[in-house]
């Protein structure tokens, strides 16, 4: 730096507002003008006029300066390396705009969500759900109507082979079908009533006796059965240790096969008290009322005491 006064000692203390101040104005501060800078005399001006910089011209390299002087310009028109733009660099990256990527069918927006796929995925999974449900279903009334429809493989007895005692001869159900005493019985020929011998199984031990002459016979009316169809009858009976038999007669036409009586309690001959057992036979009845009857005809071997009949729903044994 030369002798003399040349402003602020570093370029820090270069107050372009030391005018305002008395020893900015001591030290020969000025207050800006139009044509030039302002602060103190000879300091550093890096005012540049409006449009007086040039881009897209090659900078000549910059020119070094004492230092607190402003550097020389380059040739008239060109702009100090040292305030260059970076574009007008040497290998700099053009400066020119470069269009984005259309992402649009036709048209230059970019193109929004597709709606579309999103569409189809949405059906996809709605259809998914309602066949699951359907298959549910089939498959739930499938095995619905499996157990409603099994059937068992053989008939069911719905009354024990050796029914409580009972007098009575009310309404039968289809299920729940009638036993009737030996008292309770209609008896013809020379049948009567007795309860000598023990063992019976009807009310008070009553059974039939003088069953076995030709003719006599007991009668069963039977009221209000459900249903037309078949149904087993049983009749409880005891043999003296030897076998017999009788005529079974429903609704007035006799059977082909007969009450069959044998001694099938292995009674020894004349031991009525341990003979009793049960016999059964095959009958159609009719919805409502029916008779039975069961009587020692010509041809049979009568020599039984009767104590009980009982009916059971279907053609069963027990």
């Amino acid at each position: 730096m030369t002798a003399g006064n040349n402003g602020a000692s570093t370029p820090e203390d270069d107050d372009p507002f030391g005018y305002l101040y008395a020893d900015g104005q001591a030290n020969g501060a000025q207050p800006p003008s139009g044509a030039g800078g302002y602060g103190y005399p000879g300091s550093v001006n890096r005012v540049r006029a409006v449009g007086q910089r040039q881009y897209g011209q090659q900078a000549p390299a910059a020119a070094t300066a004492p230092y607190g002087q402003v550097p020389q310009q380059g040739a008239q028109g060109q702009a100090s390396a040292h305030y260059a733009a970076p574009e007008t660099f040497p290998g700099s990256a053009p400066t020119t705009h470069q269009p984005q990527p259309s992402y649009g069918g036709g048209g230059g927006g970019r193109r929004g969500p597709n709606t579309k796929g999103l569409l189809i995925g949405a059906i996809a999974v709605v259809a998914a759900v309602v066949i699951g449900i359907a298959v549910a279903m089939t498959v739930g009334d499938g095995n619905d109507d499996a157990s409603g429809n099994e059937a068992s493989a053989t008939p069911t007895v719905s009354q024990s082979a050796e029914p409580s005692p009972s007098n009575s001869n009310s309404a039968a159900s289809e299920d729940d079908l009638p036993t009737i005493d030996a008292k309770a019985l209609a008896l013809g020929g020379t049948a009567a009533t007795a309860s000598d011998v023990k063992g019976a199984k009807a009310d008070g031990g009553v059974y039939i006796t003088g069953f076995n002459q030709v003719g006599s016979s007991v009668t069963w009316t039977v009221n209000n059965i459900p249903k037309s169809g078949k149904y087993s009858v049983y009749v409880g009976y005891s043999v003296p240790g030897k076998d017999q038999n009788a005529t079974l007669t429903v609704n007035g036409t006799a059977s082909n096969t007969p009450v069959d009586l044998k001694n099938w309690a292995n009674a020894a001959e004349g031991d009525y008290a341990k003979g009793w057992t049960q016999t059964y036979n095959y009958i159609q009845l009719n919805k409502g009322t029916n008779t039975i009857k069961v009587s020692c005809e010509q041809g049979n071997q009568c020599d039984a005491l009767l104590d009980q009949m009982w009916l059971v729903k279907g053609w069963v044994k027990s």
